[in-house]
């Protein structure tokens, strides 16, 4: 009998090594192959307290990894939301690692902004994980996204419409963001977290069909595989060969843009005949107008269009184009009244015109508290020369982004932050005198921060 005991010991035994070793072998491999990181990076990791976050940062810490932990209480479950915070804050500890949290209203963010609860949560951790990583020199935030997130996602954006770039699945990494988990599936990440005793909190949203991504999950997914066993393969073959297609497509629509389209000073110009020798007219149109604002019925549009004389325009939130004979050109939008500027004196205390912003003068106290957060700028009150200006940004502008020690192109700014053509043209700056000192809802300017000999305190927020 103890015989047999021992053999059925030592091959559970065996089988969790050999378990734990291909585990962290292919994750080891992933983060290599996809060039996530190295090991001279600093990871900041977020972590929500499930089993899937929780297993990414065991394999960062057995691999050695150099890594950072982020967590949000978005306050919807109550006192299970604060049992994560403190269930996270003790692996932070457990670990030695850094640990950051931070609140959110997520439900007034949701209803001042008209958006889900979901899509609010999603907005307020990624600005704030960017914030903290930017702040604290981390090299990437590392989320735990997996290959069945993949499949839902795939899924979701097919019943909700969408066309080929919907379809490619989750990028391993997208500008900072990175996803070292992509490589396992739900089964492997669990038994890896069973063999490894490891534990983690049940998050009870997750068992709730009123989301779309569970209702996939828990019924769309299960009916799939009573109709094909291999339904996962199935769909991860699938999404391979979508985004291949998707690579001979870009290699395409690049080839006919540079035909096509030439640059005219500001202006972007589009030779009709050429265009007109194309198949598929609205797909290129699409391809090369989306990033302008333009898409659906106004694409049909401006494709019909160009087999007319007539002249016409056609706007978009932030260009206009015009087709005249056998050119079109696309330039910026002169619809609107250009941009105000605004003055805020030292006594101001609200600003609600194109943007609302509240400002706040204190002392510095013992008692007082940095807010960091990426929607609250807080500045050196004795280093401001008032009455400050709030503005839009223009070509040349620079500033010194807090946490770091040189200055930065604006435009450069926004390119590391991966921000669209619209998303720049809504940036409001806010200065003291020729000095950016906040981009506003971005980053504070690292000349005018807090510091042990600051007296006076001025903070600004965004309502």
């Amino acid at each position: 009998m103890d015989a047999v005991w021992g053999k059925r010991h030592w091959i559970k035994f065996l089988r969790s090594d050999i378990l734990k070793y291909f585990m962290l072998e292919n994750f080891r491999k992933f983060i290599v192959s996809k060039k996530l990181f190295t090991k001279k990076d600093r990871i900041l990791v977020a972590v929500s307290g499930g089993i899937d976050s929780i297993v990414l940062c065991h394999l960062l810490h057995q691999c050695a990894y150099e890594f950072g932990i982020a967590h949000c209480n978005f306050q919807l479950r109550g006192k299970e939301s604060d049992a994560d915070e403190r269930f996270v804050g003790q692996l932070a500890t457990k670990f030695n690692v850094p640990f950051f949290v931070k609140k959110f209203d997520t439900k007034t963010y949701s209803g001042k902004n008209k958006v889900s609860i979901q899509m609010a949560a999603r907005d307020l951790r990624y600005a704030w994980f960017e914030e903290i990583r930017a702040q604290n020199n981390y090299s990437a935030v590392a989320v735990a996204h997996h290959r069945n997130d993949e499949m839902e996602t795939f899924f979701i954006n097919l019943i909700r419409g969408t066309g080929i770039a919907g379809l490619h699945g989750i990028r391993a990494m997208s500008g900072r963001l990175v996803r070292p988990l992509l490589f396992a599936g739900r089964k492997e990440i669990e038994d890896f977290a069973k063999e490894n005793k490891i534990t983690y909190r049940e998050d009870s949203s997750n068992s709730s069909i009123k989301y779309l991504r569970n209702r996939i999950r828990l019924q769309l997914i299960p009916l799939l595989k009573e109709l094909n066993p291999q339904i996962e393969t199935t769909i991860k073959e699938d999404i391979q060969k979508i985004s291949q297609m998707e690579e001979v497509m870009l290699e395409l629509v690049e080839e006919k843009r540079k035909e096509i389209m030439s640059m005219e000073g500001d202006a972007v110009k589009f030779d009709i005949n050429k265009l007109l020798s194309l198949k598929n007219i609205s797909f290129f149109l699409y391809e090369f107008l989306r990033s302008y604002g333009y898409s659906g019925d106004i694409i049909e549009k401006i494709s019909k269009s160009l087999k007319t004389k007539e002249s016409k325009q056609f706007f978009s939130s932030t260009h206009s184009l015009v087709k005249d004979r056998e050119i079109l050109t696309l330039s910026l939008a002169s619809l609107k009244e250009p941009a105000k500027e605004f003055l805020v004196d030292s006594d101001c205390k609200e600003l609600n015109d194109q943007l609302h912003l509240k400002f706040k003068k204190r002392k510095n106290t013992a008692d007082f508290k940095i807010v960091k957060e990426s929607r609250t700028a807080m500045f050196d009150m004795d280093k401001l020369e008032f009455p400050l200006t709030i503005r839009k940004w223009k070509s040349g502008d620079f500033f010194y982004p807090f946490g770091m020690r040189g200055k930065k192109k604006l435009s450069d700014f926004f390119t590391d932050l991966k921000l669209s053509l619209m998303e720049k043209e809504k940036v409001w700056l806010l200065c003291n005198k020729s000095d950016i000192i906040w981009v506003v809802g971005h980053r504070t300017d690292n000349r005018y921060k807090i510091t042990s000999k600051t007296k006076k305190v001025f903070t600004a927020k965004i309502l």
